[in-house]
């Protein structure tokens, strides 16, 4: 079994790729040292992965901090906010500075929209601060992972977050609220909405670099990243090679699902048959490498028909923006994956104009979908839908029924995608959108989903699809092939878990050492 002290060592080898910090950085001591007099100075307290699990165990004093902070400001305290426990903003009575809940927002799909008898749940991550978006859970665990260990000095570095959208403007966030500059850098192409929010936080109009391409261009952002890194003072922060992306998630969003199913299926028993996400970082997915490991739940990766990478080894250009492809995520646990589906965007575009338009809503409590339910899923963007499709689609290919849960995330909501949606208004339903066609798409789209674009990852398939990252990490980036080929064993990842608890030992020393508290003003 390879532990994660190897792993962390590997990363220190020459041409290696592996951003695994199991130690502290013995030529760190400087940059540790500037980064707890950057905190003490302003009053920066970091929280645990245990505290954004369960946030209950997040001192009183600190939520009573967050009383009159809003959740989406820039400020220090909302990093206790970075998990999936938050109230809904805009619940009449929480405004914008809400408490915490003791379950995860999330909405169970009726069968009325499913058109499948399992239970398909999905929590929203709308719910998260800053950026209404998970991402930012990731940005902040591979962030605070090289800060404690003494890799990032943030009164000499300038975070790098390469990213497809969500991920680059968690980046921003995180490195806002912690004193540090940032660097956003994602294809021109994304929606409109994400460099309007970039805009208003960025301090330095150079720190948004817009890199060729839309959601499939991958590799653009990556040679950008190689540019960048020529300068030492650039730290890249890749969500789709560093282990800490993937441990967040393990740490934090799996858990807070569990919490979810347990709470599903308190008054109706039900067993946890699979966990969805699509591909992205693949970040995300290391939940269900936890929900496996807790509940036994298969874990089903989705890609854009349109790219279907892991699929048919393809390529080509798509739009649910926020699961960039044409390539294997480095933190992908592939040889632990069940089923590999394809959505196409084309069904997200036109679901998404359905779900938030009225002649969408008529259809829907036409078909017996109840408001309240309808009325939520505004808070479902693309790769949502995409997530809810694919959900249906292995529904459909295991034969699940009423005991089955599936559990998934909405990554974001619809508003991010208000100017896509006009594009699709304008190309697709330039007539407009009426009760003709939002049956026609309900019909499509929901009613006749297919499981032809599904595959099961037997040994031969996970080998298959792993070893297409080759010539992404290997012959474009410089892992080793050593490096490369040990993720091939669970145990390998499994060596991995211990290194939460040690960044949890090592925040709360890196707190001590700054001495702040958030009792007193900031």
């Amino acid at each position: 079994m390879t532990t994660a002290t190897t792993a962390d060592e590997n990363t220190k080898a020459p041409g290696s790729g592996l951003a695994v910090f199991g130690e502290f950085d013995p030529d760190g001591r400087q940059a540790y040292q500037n980064a707890v007099a950057r905190f003490r100075e302003k009053n920066i307290v970091l929280p645990t992965f245990a505290q954004l699990r369960d946030p209950s165990t997040i001192p009183e004093s600190i939520v009573a901090a967050l009383s009159d902070v809003e959740k989406d400001a820039p400020d220090a305290r909302n990093l206790f906010r970075v998990h999936w426990f938050n109230e809904h903003a805009d619940d009449p009575n929480g405004g914008n500075t809400p408490g915490f809940v003791d379950v995860p927002d999330h909405i169970e799909l009726p069968s009325e929209l499913t058109g499948v008898e399992a239970r398909i749940v999905l929590a929203f991550g709308n719910r998260f601060p800053m950026i209404r978006a998970h991402k930012v859970l990731a940005a902040y665990s591979t962030l605070v992972a090289r800060l404690v260990t003494g890799r990032f000095d943030p009164t000499a570095n300038r975070a790098i977050w390469p990213s497809t959208g969500n991920y680059a403007r968690g980046g921003i966030a995180i490195s806002r609220i912690m004193n540090c500059r940032g660097v956003a850098v994602l294809p021109e192409g994304m929606s409109r909405e994400r460099f309007e929010w970039l805009d208003r936080w960025i301090e330095h109009p150079d720190d948004v670099i817009r890199t060729y391409g839309t959601e499939s261009n991958v590799k653009e952002i990556y040679d950008e990243c190689n540019r960048l890194a020529q300068n030492p003072e650039n730290v890249i922060l890749n969500q789709f090679s560093e282990f800490s992306n993937h441990l967040g998630h393990y740490a934090v969003t799996g858990p807070s699902l569990e919490t979810v199913y347990r709470h599903v299926t308190a008054d109706r028993p039900g067993r946890l048959a699979a966990f969805v996400s699509a591909s992205g970082s693949a970040g995300t997915l290391g939940a269900g490498d936890y929900l496996k490991n807790s509940q036994g739940a298969k874990i089903v990766a989705v890609e854009a028909l349109q790219v279907p990478t892991m699929l048919y080894n393809g390529f080509g250009e798509h739009n649910i923006q926020g699961i960039g492809d044409k390539h294997i995520p480095l933190i992908h646990n592939v040889t632990n994956t069940d089923l590999v589906v394809a959505i196409s965007d084309r069904s997200t575009d036109e679901l998404d104009v359905l779900f938030n338009t009225p002649a969408g809503k008529r259809l829907l409590g036409e078909r017996g979908v109840d408001r309240s339910i309808a009325d939520q899923l505004i808070d479902m963007g693309y790769s949502s839908i995409c997530n809810t499709l694919a959900a249906i689609t292995a529904a459909k290919r295991w034969n699940l029924g009423p005991d089955d849960v599936i559990v998934s995330v909405a990554t974001d909501g619809s508003e991010l995608y208000n100017s896509e949606r006009e594009k699709v208004m304008s190309t697709h339903f330039a007539g407009g959108f009426d009760d003709a066609e939002a049956a026609a798409v309900f019909a499509e789209h929901l009613e006749n989903v297919s499981t032809t674009h599904a595959m099961e990852m037997g040994d031969i398939e996970r080998d298959r699809v792993f070893n297409l990252g080759y010539f992404t990490w290997v012959e474009q980036q410089g892992v080793s092939v050593p490096d490369f080929d040990v993720r091939r064993d669970q145990a390998w990842w499994e060596g991995l878990r211990p290194l939460i608890e040690t960044w949890d030992t090592m925040i709360n020393q890196f707190n001590a050492d700054t001495g702040c508290r958030l009792d007193r003003p900031t």
